[in-house]
């Protein structure tokens, strides 16, 4: 995953620093469509606003049809993020904008044909001349979000958080590489070559939708 070490450094520095900043803070954790996250609360002396940050991640693996080939395929999940939350006085409801350090990936790879040809682009290929075909699929390193949450606790301690919203993670970079493809003679390579092209761009168009990223999530927090 991109810049994996230093983001993860970023964000137990965050928590730390906010950690030791006041009193006012909160740890919790959360669940929902960005994976399973640690999220750090902290309020400043502005009223009816704070600033939160966090990490999540998982791997959700499943299969897949992707312009007309079955995939095996990960989805792994990888953002740390910090948010300004906007509280409504005497409600649970917030407006929260914010910045996503966005390491999400989509990464495949295909299935065995059964010895079946390859349909890639306009053209047919054998196994032999193929392989396997793997791919990724990534986004913008740095994506905003934006969106609405709800804070229910008990006593200002323990507590249940509702977060909607939606990252933009951009338009997607898709690479499509066939593993036999060095193997092929200069003859077999140049008509690969393009049809590999045109694959990766029908890709490409399949998960476009995937630059709006939903996010719904629950979360248990603690407040100190």
């Amino acid at each position: 995953m991109k810049c994996k070490s230093l983001s993860a450094a970023l964000a137990a520095s965050a928590l730390l620093a906010f950690g030791n900043a006041s009193a006012d803070f909160g740890v919790g954790v959360k669940a929902g469509t960005l994976g399973v996250g640690l999220e750090g609360r902290w309020d400043p002396p502005i009223p009816w606003f704070d600033v939160r940050v966090g990490v999540n991640r998982y791997d959700f693996d499943d299969t897949g049809d992707y312009a007309g080939i079955d995939y095996d395929a990960t989805l792994a999940l990888e953002s740390y993020y910090v948010t300004g939350n906007f509280k409504f006085p005497a409600s649970p409801l917030r407006f929260t904008v914010g910045a996503f350090s966005n390491g999400n990936e989509l990464q495949m790879i295909s299935q065995d044909t059964g010895g079946l040809n390859f349909d890639i682009g306009d053209g047919s290929f054998t196994p032999g001349q193929v392989g396997e075909l793997t791919s990724t699929t990534s986004f913008s390193s740095t994506a905003p979000y934006a969106g609405v949450g709800f804070d229910f606790e008990v006593f200002g301690k323990a507590g249940i958080n509702l977060d909607f919203g939606v990252v933009w993670q951009g338009e997607p970079s898709v690479t499509l590489e066939a593993t036999n493809f060095a193997n092929l003679s200069a003859a077999e390579q140049a008509v690969l070559g393009p049809a590999l092209d045109a694959e990766r761009a029908a890709i490409e168009d399949d998960v476009s939708d995937y630059k709006a990223w939903p996010v719904v999530s629950l979360g248990i927090v603690y407040n100190f």
